[in-house]
């Protein structure tokens, strides 16, 4: 575990080291989350998905969707009146 002594700034901000930023590739407008315990903070840089990846995603969870259906015998087209019938109840 690398340490490093940083200061706040009047306006609370604290600037990462250099080398811990490239070690991350973290760049101007990286998100992070921040946690507290006790009396300490921890970082926790945010991975956002590509564009691409998240297409990726939404294409493998809909297959797994219709596989789902297609298992228990229900189409597509089935699926507004299943729709309407649950909002009736």
């Amino acid at each position: 575990m690398e340490l490093e002594t940083v200061r706040m700034s009047s306006k609370g901000q604290i600037v990462i080291p250099q080398e811990m930023r490239e070690e991350l590739h973290a760049n101007e407008g990286t998100l992070f989350m921040a946690m507290r315990s006790g009396d300490s903070i921890i970082l926790k840089k945010i991975e956002t998905p590509s564009k691409e990846e998240i297409i990726e995603r939404l294409h493998d969870a809909a297959k797994f969707g219709r596989a789902k259906l297609e298992a228990k015998g229900i189409k597509e087209g089935d699926i507004p009146k299943i729709v309407e019938k649950s909002r009736r109840h």
